[in-house]
């Protein structure tokens, strides 16, 4: 049998929770799935809470991007939408698990960093930066949520994004500066946000429609 690490113990519990659940999750559960004592699970992982903050910076950490600096703020979103995406179609239930708790290290800040950064880099303020970061969060979520049929084990915190003291500003000068704004929570606030953003795109979409429309009517009477 492999040595117990860390690194066996959140991969348990990640499959733990993609088998049954988020909800199945104890240490005495993961114990027994890896055939070990369960007070040998301590000496890697202090308690509950702290294994399913490393499930959630765990699933973060293995987004994949593969970002061209070179290429529009749009195109550079659609990349990061669809990294998560990605990860999320492969542990689905595990990111409901991302999506309701707070980053506490610095494993899970490299995609936020990055999102913001884009959208600072695109001309977007901070606070505006933040809201289309959650706007595009809940938007994956949503669709994960029918495209799979996951629904969250445990209800969202009416608490922080990122714990500031999480963010090395030498590592992630976005996350830090912005962390006042990643902490304010107004659930209202950010779909009243989303809502006008996606009214408006689709406004945009549809002027474009009409145009298409009549030049194809004028090209036809011409």
């Amino acid at each position: 049998m492999p040595p117990l690490t860390r690194a066996r113990i959140v991969a348990a519990a990640i499959e733990l929770i993609e088998r049954e659940g988020a909800d199945a999750i104890s240490m005495r559960r993961i114990a027994a799935d890896l055939g070990v004592g369960v007070m040998s699970l301590y000496n890697h992982v202090p308690s509950k809470a702290a294994l399913l903050d490393a499930v959630a910076e765990g699933v973060l950490s293995q987004i994949a991007f593969t970002d061209d600096p070179a290429a529009e703020w749009t195109e550079r979103v659609r990349i990061q939408a669809r990294a998560f995406r990605q990860i999320a179609h492969h542990y689905p239930r595990s990111t409901m698990l991302v999506v309701s708790r707070q980053l506490r290290s610095p494993a899970g800040l490299p995609p936020v960093e990055r999102a913001l950064a884009t959208l600072r880099e695109a001309g977007f303020g901070g606070a505006e930066a933040v809201q289309i970061l959650r706007t595009f969060i809940a938007y994956i979520v949503g669709s994960l949520l029918r495209e799979v049929g996951v629904a969250p084990s445990f209800a969202p915190p009416q608490r922080a994004d990122v714990h500031p003291a999480a963010a090395d500003p030498t590592l992630f000068p976005q996350v830090a500066e912005l962390a006042p704004l990643l902490e304010e929570v107004d659930h209202e606030k950010a779909f009243e946000f989303g809502l006008d953003m996606m009214i408006k795109a689709i406004e945009v979409r549809l002027a474009g429609t009409c145009a298409a429309r009549g030049a194809e009517r004028g090209g036809a009477r011409g």
